[in-house]
């Protein structure tokens, strides 16, 4: 039987999951964005705080989802996610264009670049439990 750890782990290595969370993320994030309707959905009552959440979020999908993707790849990839979704606002009558808005995102992407724990590097081996290691 497998041991808590284990299965943990082997959930933290499962990418089909975290890439599907992440587009469901993707989506839900970009129709959040742009609905004039408002939702009854757990939020902060600070927009910069909803938006550094929502690409803490997405940064450690995508760390999980694409463990061997390098941040200089996804990181702006992610910014521009963002800054999309301020240039579509800022065509929205009831939205508008914000750069604070965009440093949160930023700021999100950088909390979601800290070491988090099951995040190491999921896909190499770990020298550690190597038989040479002993």
């Amino acid at each position: 039987m497998d041991t808590l750890k284990q299965q943990l782990t082997s959930l933290l290595q499962y990418r089909p999951l975290w890439r599907a969370a992440f587009v469901i993320s993707v989506l839900a994030i970009g129709f959040l964005a742009t609905t004039d309707n408002p939702y009854p959905i757990p939020s902060s009552s600070s927009d910069k705080i909803n938006h550094l959440v929502a690409f803490l979020e997405l940064t450690i999908l995508t760390r999980l989802a694409w463990p061997e993707l390098r941040a200089i790849w996804f990181v702006p990839a992610l910014l521009g996610f963002g800054l999309g979704i301020e240039i579509i606002q800022a065509n929205l009558p009831y939205r508008e264009f914000s750069l604070a808005d965009l440093a949160a995102d930023g700021a999100g992407i950088a909390l979601g670049l800290l070491p988090w724990p099951g995040l190491r590097r999921l896909g190499k081996p770990d020298l550690r439990n190597s038989p040479g290691s002993l």
